[in-house]
């Protein structure tokens, strides 16, 4: 691995190995949330949100707030459905290695 002038850790490829995690999560959560026979309100919501989030991490540095933002509507979507938390966890743990938005 290689560090960049950011001193983000980054790939042979250049791609910054916290976007392909946050897809990952995202993907698993996706398939999870395909696979779970219960309907429930908010489903939609976290199927739109989790689109949006594949989408901000296929562009490689995504905006953290936007990342943020994101996560808490899937979180109030999903977050009562016990059999997807372990997803859920995953998604947020890959969001918060992005850190904390800048201030100011």
């Amino acid at each position: 691995m290689l560090r960049s002038a950011g001193h983000r850790t980054v790939t042979g490829s250049g791609e910054d190995p916290r976007a392909a995690e946050l897809r990952a999560a995202v993907s698993r959560l996706c398939r999870e949330l395909a696979a779970h026979p219960a309907d429930f309100p908010d489903r939609a919501v976290a199927e739109e949100e989790l689109a949006e989030l594949a989408a901000l991490s296929a562009d490689g540095t995504p905006e953290i707030p936007r990342l943020r933002t994101s996560l808490l509507r899937i979180a109030g979507a999903i977050g009562s459905v016990s059999a997807l938390s372990g997803g859920l966890a995953q998604v947020r743990e890959a969001v918060d290695r992005f850190g904390e938005p800048r201030r100011g």
